[in-house]
Order: C-alpha cells, then structure tokens, then sequence
C-alpha cells in the first residue's frame, strides 16, 4: 500500500465522526427546550448550534469542517420564511383566493431562487483548514436545472385539458332533476390512463429536478478556485428509484399480510368477548394503531434504501478538479436495519431517542466515505488558501439573500 502511494502520489483519507450521543443530546434537548418556550423563535439559533455541532466532528483528512454562517443572517431569513407564511395562511384562511393564487405562481416561480440561495449559504459557510467553499452557479444556470419544475406544471395542465375534452361529464354539473343519480363519467379506462401517465411523467420529472440539483451543486462547487467533478447520468438516478418501487411493493405487500392476520385476529378475539365493553375498546384501539405503525413501516425501508443508494453513488462519483476523489462503501441493507432500530427506539422512548438515531446514522454515512487526495495535505490547503484569497469571501458574502439556514 505505501509503494502504490509512493507510485501514485494519492493519500486515502477516511472521514470521521467523533460525536457522542450523550453530547448531542444536550444540545438537542436544549434546542426542543428552547424552542417550545420561545414559540419556535429559537428555531435559528437551535439550527445553528446542530450544524456546528456536527460539523465540528466531521473530520476531513486530519481536520474538522466549520460552520461559519453569521447568527443575524439565519435569524434574518428565518423571519422572511415565517412572515410568508403567515400571509399566505390569512390569505388563504379569509378566503382570498386570488391573494392565494399570487402566492402559489410566486412560490413556484421563486423555488429555483430559493434553492439556489440556500445552497449558496450552506456552502459559503461551510470550511475546511481555511478553505472556504463556493456555489458559483449563475441563476440562469440555475433556472435552467429548474425545467423539470415547469413540466410538471404544464403536465398535469395537458392532463386536465384532455380529461375534459374526452370526459366532459368528468366536471361537477348540477344535475336537472333533484334527487337525480350523478353520472358515470365516459370514457373511464381512458381518463384513468391519462392520470397513470400524468403521474408517470410527475416521477421522471422529480427525477430529473433531483439529478439536476445535485449534477449542479457538484459542478459549481469551487474550493480555491478547484472546480467539482461530477460522473453520474440521469439513468443512475431512474435505476434507484425503480429499485425503490419494488422495495415499496414488496413492503406494502409484506405490510398488508401482517395487518390480514392483526385484522382476523382482532376479529376473533373481538366476538370472543362476551358482552364487548372496554376491553373490546381497547383491542380496536390497540388494533389501529398497529395497523397505522405497519402502514409508516411500509414506507420507512423504502426512503431509507434510496437514500443510501443515492448517497453511495453520489459520493463514488464526485470529485474536486484533478486533486481529490471521492469513494463511498455505504451498504443499503445495513442503512435501512440501521433506520428501523432507530425509528423502533424512538417510539419506544417517546422521542428522546431522535438525537441518538441522527447521530447514528450520519456516523454510518460519513464514515463510509474515504478521500483521495493528490499531493500531502497541509501543501495542498495552503494552496488553496491562496488561491480563494480575500475575493472568494467577500463574493459570497455579497450574492443573494442567504434565506435557508
């Protein structure tokens, strides 16, 4: 091993996690704490602690990463958030429904901005041995990853029109004669295929936004003036999210045959209570919330499958200009029985298990990921001090409303 390194110039750095749950979980129930008292105001500062908090235990090559986002900032945009929502809530609650129209178009048309300026925080204030991060994507680069956004709009829009061109009946109408039964609408099969394909093309459209998003982050990226490297294609993405799907079926399925036997057995225990009563109440009771714990199951292993597979594969393929690469071992299987345990935990604790299960399962990805970096470490960062110099500072600190902490 140290004759290839010797060969190639190319150091293996494993990332590390040296958090601990007890540590976290001060922090986390100080946060909660704070937060409930404050009527959510805390939300800013709490978020701030959490980042620092595992940023300053992810160690990269020897050194820790920073969290270095200005507290004002957070709060600043914090409030923005709040201060729509809000309006968009009256709007919508005193039935102005134009008011909420405006707001909808406004949301869809600023979600690209939104994105852009959140992503243009996290990295501006993320670094590394002095280096600070960049996203330096244009917003019309930044629009223009965002397509699949309006696709999906102009979709389900074409959708809608042809439902009504084939199916007029499909539309609520007031019928001529009271008491009259409403209509079956025509043409069925075909109304029903419109909506499967609709909801197909929703799919690869959401696809497509994610790969986008993420293909964009990489490349734009700049540590100095290194550029992201970024190998994955758009088919990747579809291949996990098929591969998903079956995980979803074969849960569900998996789900609907243990609510089967919970429902009989319910049954039959149900009529073998004589004269039904509280324990009858009870086992409904215990029945249902049964079946809705095994319906969040069902999807439970599904999410955490695609997203330890996007992770590996994002993270086995990305790199820094010629100096660094990425390789990640993370192993699906593994990440989902990691995610059931904790979500099991944190039911049985009430929820005084969360800060434990995200420690947990942020030290499996982390650690799962090893840097290759060209040339010794301490020469390669004070190049690249150099080359961000005081202008890469002052940029970010400049372009846009940082509104996402």
């Amino acid at each position: 091993m140290d004759t290839d390194r010797a060969r190639t110039g190319v150091d293996a750095h494993p990332l590390e996690f040296t958090g601990r749950g007890g540590e976290f979980f001060r922090v986390w129930i100080v946060n909660l704490l704070l937060s409930i008292v404050t009527l959510g105001l805390y939300t800013p500062f709490a978020r701030r602690r959490t980042a620092q908090y595992f940023y300053g235990n992810t160690w990269v090559a020897g050194s820790p990463l920073e969290f270095s986002a200005q507290q004002r900032r957070m709060v600043f945009g914090f409030l923005v958030l709040v201060a729509l929502y809000v309006a968009f809530k009256l709007a919508a609650d005193t039935g102005q429904d134009t008011a909420v129209s405006l707001f909808m178009l406004a949301g869809a048309a600023l979600a690209p901005w939104f994105w852009g300026s959140a992503m243009r925080f996290r990295l501006g204030a993320t670094r590394w041995r002095g280096v600070r991060l960049q996203f330096a994507a244009s917003w019309g680069e930044i629009y223009k990853a965002s397509w699949p956004v309006f696709a999906l709009a102009l979709v389900w829009m074409a959708v809608m029109a042809l439902v009504s061109v084939i199916s007029p009946e499909a539309a609520p109408v007031a019928t001529a004669t009271a008491g009259a039964k409403p209509r079956v609408p025509g043409f069925a099969p075909a109304v029903a295929g419109l909506f499967v394909l609709g909801l197909a093309l929703s799919v690869l459209c959401i696809i497509r936004l994610e790969f986008n998003f993420k293909s964009l982050l990489v490349k734009r990226a700049r540590v100095g003036d290194q550029a992201g490297r970024w190998k994955p294609v758009y088919g990747d993405f579809v291949k996990i999210w098929l591969a998903t799907l079956g995980v979803f079926l074969l849960c569900v399925v998996l789900a609907g045959v243990l609510l089967g036997v919970l429902f009989g057995g319910s049954i039959a225990m149900f009529s073998g209570l004589k004269g039904g009563g509280l324990k009858a109440v009870m086992l409904v009771v215990v029945a249902a919330v049964l079946a809705v714990f095994l319906l969040l199951l069902a999807s439970a292993p599904a999410r955490a499958y695609r997203e330890a597979r996007l992770f590996q594969l994002v993270w086995s393929n990305v790199g820094v200009s010629q100096i660094a690469r990425f390789k990640c071992d993370l192993r699906a299987r593994r990440y989902v029985v990691l995610r059931l345990k904790n979500m099991l935990l944190t039911l049985l604790t009430l929820g005084f298990y969360r800060p434990f299960a995200m420690l947990s399962e942020y030290r499996m990805k982390t650690e799962s990921v090893t840097l290759h970096l060209k040339g010794g470490v301490d020469q390669l960062a004070g190049q690249l001090v150099v080359q961000q110099g005081g202008l890469g500072d002052a940029v970010a600190d400049a372009v846009g409303l940082d509104l996402v902490g």
